[in-house]
């Protein structure tokens, strides 16, 4: 067989990798494309905030899943020593012998080869094939850069960039419009106008309170993402979670989204415990509430589909004095629910003992 060897720190795997491998091996009438992530590459050191091997190893099988013909070799990643090329050469050829071996480079890599361990042995069981730099203009080195900036993800595929926001791989922070679209997925198609006027509304609402907008458009996108699911549905994601679910009562269904909305919000999404705490009281309110928290609160309350009566008031208090529109949103909840015959949830009148009791924070509209 005509073996292709691709090895690289992958860190991480982009399409710019894939298409140059498969590309290489088109041209080259590979049989087998063998591809191989570092353990510890001998000629460069990863960055502080790299993932760990089996990361790597995870993303570089994900990158390449969708190609026959393609192995991800594990062959490095336990190596705690530096991962030459000769020795891996010769293990490949010990497991495929007979087999051409091609070892698959970029042009700078080639420049270097003769500096690389037994070089002479190894140019003596491979032949080099330089990779086409055409194919995608963007490095790793260069998309580290771009995620913490929520750009790059076009440049990876669908379940890597899911896996890196999930952990927060690299500080990525998720891309507004993949974010959107991954809640909106889970959202009845009738809630999807809310959740993206409450995402509008928290904009204005952290800039005028000097609050992190990009924590409250996380939290406005998200808050709803397990509404449209049952009671039964929301109870498994809470057992899931390893959850105290033993107080939560039948007739509290309603609120239920809020909670595992924020448990998913954390595991799927990565999102900080800021974030994550702003979406579980999104709802019901907490005494002690960080103005996150309010700012996500009184945002749901009243978004521009919004269109009940108060809801102008309460527009008015939300950019004025903050507190007292939550006081007036709660009051109002309390005495909706009443008349429906349904009981308040306790940290609804926690929260508005805990508001009536502060002194009030306002600002002049700006």
């Amino acid at each position: 067989m005509r073996i292709g060897i691709f090895g690289g720190s992958f860190n991480p795997p982009h399409t710019g990798h894939v298409r140059a491998a498969i590309d290489a091996v088109s041209r080259n009438n590979i049989d087998l494309l063998i591809v191989i992530p570092a353990g510890t590459p001998p000629h460069k050191t990863l960055p502080e905030n790299s993932p760990d091997a089996q990361a790597r190893f995870l993303m570089t099988k994900n990158a390449f899943d969708s190609y026959d013909n393609v192995k991800i070799s594990d062959i490095e990643i336990f190596n705690k020593s530096p991962s030459y090329t000769i020795d891996t050469v010769r293990k490949i050829r010990n497991v495929y012998p007979g087999s051409e071996l091609l070892l698959l480079v970029g042009s700078d890599m080639f420049e270097t080869l003769s500096s690389w361990k037994d070089s002479d042995e190894l140019l003596k069981l491979i032949t080099p094939v330089f990779l086409s730099r055409e194919t995608v203009d963007i490095s790793s080195s260069r998309l580290r850069e771009m995620l913490p900036l929520r750009k790059g993800n076009e440049f990876l595929s669908g379940s890597n960039y899911a896996y890196i926001i999930k952990h927060r791989l690299y500080n990525a922070k998720p891309n507004w419009d993949w974010l959107r679209e991954q809640a909106h997925l889970q959202l009845n198609p009738l809630r999807i106008p809310h959740v993206d006027a409450c995402e509008a509304e928290v904009q204005l609402l952290a800039k005028h309170w000097g609050v992190d907008a990009d924590d409250a458009r996380e939290a406005a996108i998200l808050h709803d993402i397990t509404k449209k699911l049952d009671f039964s549905q929301n109870m498994c994601i809470i057992a899931e979670h390893g959850k105290d679910f033993n107080n939560i009562k039948k007739h509290e269904e309603k609120l239920l989204h809020s909670i595992t909305g924020a448990l998913l919000a954390k595991s799927e999404y990565g999102v900080s415990d800021n974030v994550a705490s702003a979406i579980k009281w999104h709802t019901t309110g907490k005494s002690q509430m960080s103005m996150l928290e309010k700012i996500v609160y009184i945002a749901d309350y009243i978004e521009a589909t919004r269109d009940f009566p108060g809801v102008d008031n309460l527009r008015r208090l939300a950019y004025d004095d903050i507190d007292k529109a939550m006081v007036t949103g709660l009051e109002m909840t309390v005495s909706d629910l009443t008349a429906r015959g349904i009981v308040p949830n306790a940290s609804t009148f926690e929260a508005l003992q805990d508001l009536k009791n502060q002194a009030p924070i306002t600002r002049e509209v700006i």
